[in-house]
């Protein structure tokens, strides 16, 4: 099973066969090496077979400050990723870490999803926008744009992580804002 890599493939947020969402982000420094990294990241896993049937969808988005990079992993259970950290995580690392050197990962947040809001939207809609912040915000019902937001809770009830989609990045601060590059599936 190969990996379908779609830049317009946005994951389901609350897709109910999926018990786990990992979100991390790491910095590369330049608008430069952030698109050096969006494409080994692309490739160490075209040129792969998928990983593990527990993975459901990896998305990465570039970040709005020309320095980040965002990772949304959707995972069956803490199972499937425990399996897949042992046996394949380290390999594609290292790839993308011999393609763009120095890159540093600022942390990885293993959540389950707690609840949601979504309004409602045709297919036609894709999200411009994610942003990811840590903290319960209210919900802005009222926002222009506002597609969805979700809340993920860290499996250690700690923290809370909220992932929101937007017709646009316009209006919206920096920090936290993402756009989609790649959306991965199984084939």
């Amino acid at each position: 099973m190969k990996a379908h890599v779609d830049a317009t493939a946005l994951p389901d947020p609350a897709r109910a066969d999926g018990g786990l969402v990992f979100l991390s982000t790491w910095s590369t420094g330049t608008p430069e090496r952030q698109r050096a990294t969006v494409e080994a990241i692309a490739w160490a896993w075209e040129s792969r077979p998928w990983p593990h049937e527990g993975l459901l969808s990896y998305t990465v988005y570039t970040g709005a400050d020309g320095s980040t990079v965002a990772h949304r992993s959707h995972w069956r259970d803490d199972e499937a990723y425990q399996d897949f950290f042992a046996h394949g995580r380290d390999e594609r690392n290292a790839e993308i870490d011999e393609a763009v050197p120095g890159i540093e990962r600022l942390g990885l947040h293993k959540t389950r999803l707690r609840d949601g809001v979504a309004r409602a939207a045709g297919d036609d809609r894709v999200a411009g926008a994610i942003v990811i912040t840590e903290g319960e915000a209210e919900v802005p019902r009222g926002a222009p744009g506002l597609i969805s937001v979700h809340f993920h809770v860290t499996t250690d009830g700690e923290r809370v992580i909220s992932y929101a989609e937007w017709e646009s990045g316009e209006g919206l601060p920096v920090e936290g804002r993402y756009r989609l590059a790649h959306g991965m599936e199984p084939r």
